[in-house]
């Protein structure tokens, strides 16, 4: 209900009040002085009416406000023409006045006023000629009182409520004029999204395809430089859409392994040229599958890391995501720790507003534009939920993050083989254990991780414990870095040749012989990739990045890519023949239908912002030549306007899917993955 509706609804309240103590006011007058007793019931009948007509809201508003008014404008009449209530017809009239103006209905006063003067100096007349009033000078100025106050009432409401319509209309072409600006602002915020993202895919995608071929420097940096560009512009939309009161939520179920896998391969290219540590402690516990806005959530999660290694030169950062168990869900808590340069008391009021940047000028030096803090904020209170910040000066900074989801698969979202027994030793070197900026984030993900999948976990913080561990013979698993490794990398090359599975944590450039059997895990240490290695999947190629990967199967179907920008064509085309698609292409939307009336495609990816035809119409005509020759055609909406709220207003078109400029291949994988699901190709593809 909008404001103007909770205006009339208070206001009828006021009124449907003084109607029922007038009237009741009447009915004991009626009784005391013995008038027509025959009325009582129809003035009863009356109030009842009207509470009736204002709880049920029966009729236009309009409708009530007439009946309420001529009502009681029949019970003032009754009420005055009675000799005995001459003198009170001066309060009924001014009641009366005083209910339309609440009403703001300033066409009855004139009806109200004419009422008063008929019924007094009808009165009046008859009073004299009965000799029922006489006209003795404290008579006479009573009733030129009675007419004055009346006429000076009616008149200041008369000018209060011309001047309330005046006011009401302006303030009506001011939100008219408002809600057209924030139109043009939406209209302008997709165009230039779309102007910036197209470039912006170009760079992105080229570079992805050049890195397919051959690694170099030069286009690692192009690359990154596109997605640094493609995430500034999202973060510039977000900001502007929360300041507006704009951003939406597009929620749907997603699983939190995911997302942090997406965050986790981000590390390698963001922030492991910084030297600093990255940890990841995800609670095993947390349902596998929820529901609510992953995209939102992961932006949250990516600026508050962001924010982290922005701000820390040494140690590093670590992420903490668990949940607290509800009947309508679960509280997930997402708690970023740094070792950074913290905050004062007084920047930390001003952070909490959500609209502070902690150091204008640092920020400039470290890239970014400053409004990661601002679009935390506004999602997490968008989510209805709330952010905690602690932080002192040199001490670093944690910053938590409560928002409500609601659990879809209450099973554990990381789960080892209970069949097996498992004794898990992290061999950190104890000087690392000593200062959590180095290594204390490890043992506490650790420490966590085997609480939650119930492991049995031993803490080596030297070669010789380690050594003693492994005599036991209670150890199946070792975990370490790769100061720990190249203490010793002889013994632990044999020790991979035995019983015991031995895994390293290591960055990019990290290399060992081709007949070693250690496993390599990618940085940063997170409790999904070890249970990986405890469930004996030892393949982590795929979570390097730029690796190519082979878990989605689209062999043998048919794609067409519809797009008006040819450096677009080739991008899509290069990324999606990885898949092994059969790839077309079309450069318009009349293109793309009369290519799909000659062939048939399983699946169109349809650029919006398209010249003659867009493709929300294209879309449309597309899915009518499907349906007539007893087609079926999955649509997916492959575009730069990636506003919030597009996506939900793709699907209400009718597309099945929606893949937003630059491509981000998890994305892409997921959206494929349900739109295909239970179809295949025509050579056996899709799973």
């Amino acid at each position: 209900m909008n404001e103007k509706a909770n205006r009339k609804l208070r206001a009828h309240n006021v009124v449907i009040v003084i109607i029922t103590v007038t009237c009741i006011g009447a009915i004991l007058e009626s009784i005391s002085q013995g008038w027509e007793l025959w009325t009582i019931p129809l003035i009863a009948g009356g109030i009842i009416a009207c509470w009736a007509i204002h709880i049920n809201g029966y009729g236009e508003t309009r409708f009530r406000e007439n009946f309420f008014m001529i009502f009681s404008m029949i019970v003032a009449f009754f009420h005055g023409v009675h000799i005995t209530s001459f003198y009170d017809i001066i309060i009924v009239s001014v009641l009366l006045m005083i209910t339309a103006s609440v009403m703001g209905r300033r066409k009855f006063l004139p009806f109200i006023l004419l009422e008063y003067i008929v019924v007094t100096f009808s009165q009046l007349i008859i009073g004299v000629s009965t000799g029922s009033i006489t006209l003795d000078p404290l008579s006479v100025s009573r009733i030129l009182l009675h007419i004055v106050v009346e006429l000076s009432i009616y008149r200041a409401l008369h000018e209060i409520l011309r001047n309330m319509s005046r006011i009401e209309n302006d303030i009506e072409s001011i939100q008219d004029t408002e809600e057209s600006a924030r139109k043009g602002m939406e209209d302008f915020l997709a165009n230039i999204s779309h102007e910036l993202r197209t470039p912006v895919n170009v760079i992105s995608g080229m570079s992805t395809l050049i890195l397919k071929k051959e690694s170099r420097d030069d286009v690692i940096a192009i690359r990154d430089a596109g997605i640094r560009l493609s995430n500034q512009i999202e973060d510039i939309q977000d900001y502007s859409e929360i300041e507006r009161g704009d951003a939406v939520l597009e929620e749907e179920k997603y699983m939190i392994t995911s997302i942090l896998g997406d965050i986790a391969s981000d590390y390698e290219t963001m922030y492991q040229a910084q030297g600093l540590e990255f940890t990841i402690d995800l609670d095993p516990s947390l349902p596998a599958v929820l529901k609510g806005d992953s995209k939102k959530i992961k932006k949250i999660i990516t600026h508050l890391i962001d924010n982290g290694f922005k701000f820390t030169k040494k140690g590093g950062v670590l992420l903490r995501v668990f949940g607290i168990k509800h009947g309508y869900g679960i509280n997930l808590i997402i708690e970023v720790m740094d070792t950074g340069i913290g905050m004062t008391e007084k920047v930390r009021n001003k952070v909490a507003t959500g609209s502070y940047q902690a150091d204008k000028k640092r920020n400039r030096s470290t890239g970014g534009i400053g409004l990661g803090l601002s679009i935390v904020y506004g999602f997490t209170r968008l989510m209805k939920g709330f952010v905690s910040l602690e932080s002192n000066p040199g001490a670093g900074t944690i910053v938590r993050v409560s928002i409500v989801q609601e659990v879809v698969d209450p099973n554990p979202c990381i789960a080892v083989d209970s069949g097996r027994f498992l004794g898990v030793a992290f061999h950190v070197l104890a000087e690392k254990l000593d200062d959590f900026r180095v290594g204390g984030a490890y043992e506490m993900m650790a420490t966590n991780l085997a609480a939650g999948l119930r492991l049995n976990l031993y803490s080596a913080p030297s070669l010789d414990e380690l050594k003693r561990l492994l005599k036991t013979g209670k150890i199946t698993h070792v975990f370490m870095g790769v100061d720990e490794y190249e203490q010793a990398p002889d013994f632990f090359e044999e020790l991979a040749m035995g019983n015991v599975t031995v895994a390293v944590y290591a960055g990019r450039d990290f290399k060992l012989s081709k007949k070693s059997r250690i496993i390599v895990i990618p940085k940063p240490v997170y409790g999904y990739t070890v249970a990986k290695v405890l469930n004996g999947d030892n393949d982590f190629a795929s979570l390097r990045v730029g690796a190519e990967n082979n878990a989605l199967n689209l062999e043998g179907v048919k794609a067409l890519i519809v797009d008006d920008e040819p450096m677009n064509l080739v991008v899509a085309t290069g990324l999606f023949k990885d898949y092994k698609m059969e790839v077309d292409t079309a450069g318009s939307g009349k293109e793309a239908l009369a290519k799909y009336d000659l062939s048939e495609y399983d699946v169109v990816f349809m650029d919006h912002m398209m010249p003659e035809m867009d493709g929300v119409e294209a879309m449309k005509k597309l899915k009518a030549i499907a349906d007539q020759r007893e087609r079926k055609v999955i649509v997916i909406a492959l575009t730069a306007n990636a506003v919030s709220g597009a996506r939900e207003m793709f699907l209400k078109e009718g597309f099945d899917g929606f893949i937003s400029k630059p491509i981000i291949i998890s994305d892409f994988e997921r959206v494929m993955n349900r739109v295909m699901s239970g179809r295949k190709g025509r050579n056996g593809g899709v799973s």
